[in-house]
């Protein structure tokens, strides 16, 4: 089963107010932590992570602070599918942590047989699977070593300090999460593909697609298939230099940044009445975008290409010069002189 793929984000919405503090305090200066999960994984119906705990170590001190989100001993379950864009799901709110730079650790419920209380994924073909995640040890956290359970750590540290501390912990799907292969009956998702960015650094893209320009690209394609994503990709990348995700591109083929699903847009009658999409969390900067609609034949694995006889993939268009500023959202359709209806 391919997929389509795009970020997950979780948010580390800050929150972070000093206590105590000057010749009064009676203790360390703290902030106020709080983590939350965002966006949506893919061409699947449900992409379900069970999340057990979050451990946050100071690396100066080597302290660290273990954080349960489980639900009465049951792992938190958060379905990735229901949130998108800068919508969060919380997993840790408004916790008291000590100024200094931390590591944080997530600890997830591991399954390689499908369990409805476990993670999971819910393929495009309605089969449930197991996901687990090829890392375990501990960060320093309490049943960090227990039987199936799995670690995603995060190799950017980040800072706790007074004032407003902002993060988002970017989960890239399209490198990180691997389908069923081999001997393998379950999904995996790789620990290292998780990145952290400051807030106060990113801004957002959304837009709408024509109907014009996604019945071009379908004709182009052939075929009865079809799942339709923009790609980010650094700025200035040509049409014809804009890659599919791989794990390594020769220039001049550029990978993408992240990669969002279009989704349909949908009226009170549920009626489908336009196709949008959204990067939620994206470092200020100038982009440009790709469009495709056969995401389901890009396997971050291999290198796909237009060539392909059996699954052809391809970027149809392209959008340049896409600026975002940080703290502001900005909209680009496609093609450009697009004008949805209101």
């Amino acid at each position: 089963m391919k997929y389509t793929q795009t970020l997950i984000a979780l948010s580390i919405a800050g929150l972070l107010s000093a206590c105590g503090g000057g010749s009064d305090s009676k203790g360390p200066d703290m902030g106020q932590f709080s983590l939350g999960v965002s966006d949506n994984p893919a061409d699947a119906q449900n992409v379900v992570i069970a999340f057990k705990q979050v451990v946050l170590k100071n690396s100066s001190t080597g302290e660290t602070f273990s954080f349960d989100v489980s639900n009465s001993g049951a792992a938190k379950q958060v379905d990735l599918l229901e949130f998108q864009g800068s919508s969060a799901e919380s997993l840790v709110t408004g916790v008291q942590v000590p100024f200094g730079t931390y590591q944080m650790c997530i600890y997830m419920q591991n399954n390689e047989v499908f369990d409805a209380s476990g993670s999971y994924v819910k393929d495009g073909d309605g089969a449930d699977l197991g996901l687990v995640t090829n890392s375990n040890g501990s960060c320093g956290g309490t049943g960090a070593d227990e039987a199936g359970t799995g670690r995603l750590f995060f190799n950017k540290s980040f800072t706790i300090a007074a004032g407003a501390n902002n993060y988002v912990a970017e989960f890239d799907l399209g490198r990180g999460i691997v389908g069923p292969h081999g001997n393998k009956d379950y999904w995996t998702l790789k620990p290292t593909s998780v990145q952290l960015v400051n807030t106060a650094e990113v801004g957002a893209i959304n837009g709408q697609l024509s109907a014009d320009i996604m019945t071009a690209c379908e004709t182009a394609a052939g075929g009865s298939e079809f799942s339709h994503a923009i790609y980010l990709y650094p700025d200035a990348t040509a049409l014809e230099n804009m890659s599919d995700v791989r794990l390594a591109a020769t220039a001049p083929q550029v990978l993408p940044v992240a990669s969002a699903r279009v989704n349909e847009i949908l009226n009170e009658q549920q009626q489908v009445t336009g196709h949008s999409y959204e990067f939620g969390f994206v470092v200020a900067g100038s982009y440009s975008l790709g469009y495709t609609c056969v995401a389901q034949n890009d396997d971050p694995e291999a290198d796909d290409t237009p060539t392909d006889v059996e699954m052809p993939f391809f970027i149809h268009a392209d959008e340049q010069g896409v600026s975002v500023t940080q703290g502001t959202t900005t909209t680009r359709n496609l093609p450009m002189d697009f004008v949805p209806a209101t």
